[in-house]
């Protein structure tokens, strides 16, 4: 199976927190969307004759183009490569631009899952990250979406704002079961560098992030969500039975595939490629029939170390047997550093496999970079 990745790189405003490429000036939007279609056509033998199973509109904010925009660039993808019958297309989202409206054009071109941005159910908390939506309209978007028929659907939360509470955590999380919402993707509150929230803490304008209340949100989330009967089947993701993310589960499986737009990424099992993350330049390029990216060949060691990164971030694990068949060399020393996680209780073992426990899950990169050989 595949996947096809496109970038739109659209805010209305920037969150303090996002370091994602993207620009809040909608001025070059039909110029960037006719790049993209563009891109589609120079790029349709990246993938070979492999089917493509997921397509996935990512941003940025891709709920600011219009529904003509994105049937063209959906009728582009399959005009061009081969896609499933059944495939999930998925589209970013913010609460303030899914109308009824927009909802139901949606889900008649074709999308048949949403990720919305919701981040907090709490007004101080929005306004704190300098989102663009209100609580409001959060609430109104998944009412709205449920009322479209899109039952497939992803919200995004964070957690470990110095905003908030335990309490309120619990509240985020109990309106997400309460609706029955089948997919979550929760993420803690980091300090990327070149943020304006990065600025503002360091100006003393807002507090920083507690690591350790933090790190009792993420253990009480894992708790909440397992006895509201989601699996927690990524670092980051949880899902009812049958709805996981199958576009972000053929990434953590090494699946290839495609990314179009301003700083996306492609994969083709043997290298990768990224885009310029600067839209006139990659605007520019493409319509000098130039695909604006950079390439690297990874390397056996580079391969082992991606495997052991994803692997060990899913519910599947890290299974050593595996491992033994491409890079027998490596296993006596997994195996021993494995063995220091296991006596620590970072790790547990099945058999051949190894998956991280609710406290490794907190230091899941960094076990991850100690295996890394």
């Amino acid at each position: 199976m595949a996947g096809i990745y496109l970038h739109i790189p659209f805010c209305k405003q920037a969150c303090n927190y996002c370091n994602f490429h993207f620009t809040t000036s909608l001025r070059y939007k039909p110029e960037l969307v006719a790049a993209l279609v563009h891109e589609i056509h120079l790029q349709r033998h990246y993938l070979g004759n492999t089917l493509v199973e997921t397509i996935y509109f990512g941003g940025g904010t891709p709920s600011l183009l219009q529904i003509d925009d994105c049937r063209l660039l959906i009728d582009t993808i399959q005009s061009l490569f081969t896609v499933a019958s059944d495939a999930e297309i998925t589209l970013e989202g913010n609460p303030d631009d899914l109308s009824l409206d927009k909802l139901q054009g949606l889900k008649d071109i074709g999308f048949n899952r949403l990720s919305i941005g919701i981040q907090s159910f709490f007004e101080e908390e929005l306004q704190w990250m300098n989102r663009a939506h209100s609580s409001n309209q959060a609430y109104a978007c998944i009412e709205n979406a449920l009322a479209t028929g899109f039952h497939n659907f992803s919200i995004d939360l964070i957690y470990g704002s110095p905003l908030l509470t335990e309490a309120m955590w619990r509240e985020n999380v109990r309106i997400t079961t309460g609706y029955g919402i089948p997919h979550l993707s929760c993420y803690a509150l980091t300090v990327e560098e070149k943020t304006p929230l990065q600025k503002l803490i360091h100006q003393q304008q807002k507090q920083p992030v507690d690591v350790d209340k933090q790190a009792n949100q993420f253990l009480l989330l894992m708790q909440w969500l397992r006895e509201a009967g989601y699996e927690h089947y990524e670092v980051s993701n949880f899902a009812k039975p049958g709805f996981r993310s199958r576009h972000n589960s053929s990434y953590w499986k090494g699946e290839p595939y495609l990314g179009i737009g301003p700083s996306a990424h492609s994969f083709n099992g043997r290298e990768r490629q990224w885009n310029v993350a600067n839209n006139q330049q990659y605007i520019n390029a493409i319509n000098k029939g130039q695909i604006p990216a950079e390439k690297e060949l990874l390397t056996p060691t580079q391969k082992l170390n991606e495997t052991i990164m994803i692997s060990l971030r899913t519910k599947e694990g890290l299974d050593l047997n595996a491992i033994a068949q491409q890079w027998c060399d490596a296993l006596p020393t997994i195996e021993k550093r494995l063995a220091t996680f296991y006596n620590s209780g970072l790790v547990q073992q099945n058999g051949s496999v190894y998956t991280l426990t609710d406290e490794g899950m907190l230091l899941a990169d960094g076990i991850a970079a100690d295996l890394f050989q």
